[in-house]
């Protein structure tokens, strides 16, 4: 792991050529303990965390959204969904980038990282915090785009929820409804 607060890893490639689909992954971490004596970037993942996280990874692997490039918040918690997740999917050792940008991180940061990946990058995962993680999935939804997972960003994701959106726009100008949110949802109990 790097610390991505100067770049975002340009050097993350995947085996295919430039062009084609781009598929950005948003994922909301997963159930962190409640707001205590503890900063609240310290917050560690509640055992049902735990387990969403090891579920999400799972998911993330039989849906075939296994990442190139990992952009993760710097948040324990969001870095303990991520290690968990990641035990699930296989032997791939993606490039992943924690970055403080993302704790705090509004639509407009989120993007501007997104614009940072290299091109030959097929699958982008982010793991963030809400609410962030939905508005930017609403904000990239494009004509076309599933009616009901479109709904569900628009209102905000519970935890453990991922939003899947795909283009075949270069990660360099996504922006405003430029890709097709195919779906959004999270592993079952």
């Amino acid at each position: 792991m790097r610390d991505g607060r100067s770049s975002v890893a340009s050097d993350a490639v995947g085996s295919g050529a430039a062009g084609g689909t781009h598929r950005l992954v948003l994922l909301r971490h997963a159930k962190a303990e409640p707001a205590g004596g503890v900063d609240d970037v310290l917050r560690p993942l509640a055992l049902n965390g735990r387990r969403q996280a090891g579920r999400v990874g799972a998911a993330l692997a039989h849906s075939s959204l296994v990442p190139e490039l990992v952009l993760c918040s710097s948040a324990l918690r969001t870095r303990q969904t991520w290690d968990l997740l990641s035990a699930h999917l296989g032997d791939v050792a993606p490039e992943v980038v924690v970055t403080d940008t993302l704790y705090a991180a509004g639509v407009r940061d989120v993007l501007d990282m997104v614009r940072g990946a290299d091109s030959r990058v097929r699958t982008l995962l982010v793991v963030g915090h809400e609410p962030t993680m939905a508005a930017t999935a609403a904000h990239l939804a494009g004509p076309g785009s599933d009616s009901g997972a479109l709904a569900q960003v628009r209102v905000g994701v519970p935890t453990a929820t991922y939003s899947v959106l795909e283009s075949s726009t270069p990660w360099g100008e996504w922006d405003g409804a430029v890709a097709n949110l195919s779906y959004v949802g999270r592993p079952s109990s």
